[in-house]
């Protein structure tokens, strides 16, 4: 089998499996996230990580809520994995249930997080594990984390690069019900060049009774 036939039966199957789940919900609602991730590099072995957040109930303009995160992160065995310990504050609007009216609620949050990455003949597979430490208004909350990632070049030249993105990240609480909720992503992205790179893509969040939808535009800076 050729190297083209192999790329596409692997992003055919990348691209099914996230989109079987979303058709099955039974209520979406789209909202739009627009997301800027980016990385400055101290020396080799240590990074500070910035990232900003801006998600809407619509396509824009009805604010869901505004992430601000940072962190210092240190990467070792070969770049291969980083620890990253960081803050992260968040502004919600939550709708009350039945009511157009929505309350604000901000949250102070500390997390801790270990990401390796490793690749499979073409396709680059990332493991994040996040302990979070959340302080939401009056009430003290702890969650983990894991996400795993696939992505697949299509087509490359020099530094740039045309790939499909895959991830999937379920959300644990430590309360009697432990789980919170689990996103689903299926996109494309252009890697302008080795310093940045732009991912358009669908996501679906699925709570206990719930889910919702989002379009996300992400753009990745490394300085």
């Amino acid at each position: 089998m050729t190297r083209t036939k192999i790329q596409t039966s692997i992003c055919t199957i990348i691209l099914s499996f996230c989109l079987i789940i979303p058709l099955q919900a039974q209520e979406s609602n789209v909202g739009n996230w627009l997301i800027y991730i980016g990385n400055k590099k101290l020396n080799s072995r240590w990074n500070l990580h910035n990232e900003i957040q801006y998600r809407n109930y619509n396509a824009i303009g009805d604010l869901e809520q505004l992430l601000l995160r940072t962190g210092l992160g240190y990467t070792f065995n070969e770049g291969k994995n980083n620890a990253l310990i960081g803050y992260g504050y968040i502004h919600s609007e939550n709708y009350l249930d039945n009511s157009e009216s929505s309350i604000s609620v901000k949250e102070h949050r500390i997390f801790q997080q270990f990401t390796a990455v490793s690749l499979i003949g073409i396709v680059k597979l990332q493991h994040r594990y996040r302990f979070e430490q959340r302080f939401v208004e009056q009430d003290f909350k702890q969650r983990f984390r894991y996400f795993l990632s696939l992505n697949v070049p299509v087509f490359t030249k020099k530094y740039q690069m045309i790939y499909l993105s895959a991830y999937n990240e379920i959300f644990i609480k430590t309360e009697a019900s432990v789980f919170d909720r689990n996103r689903l992503y299926g996109g494309v992205g252009y890697k302008i060049n080795k310093n940045i790179k732009v991912e358009i893509g669908y996501m679906n969040q699925f709570y206990e009774t719930r889910n919702r939808s989002q379009l996300n535009l992400i753009t990745f800076l490394n300085f």
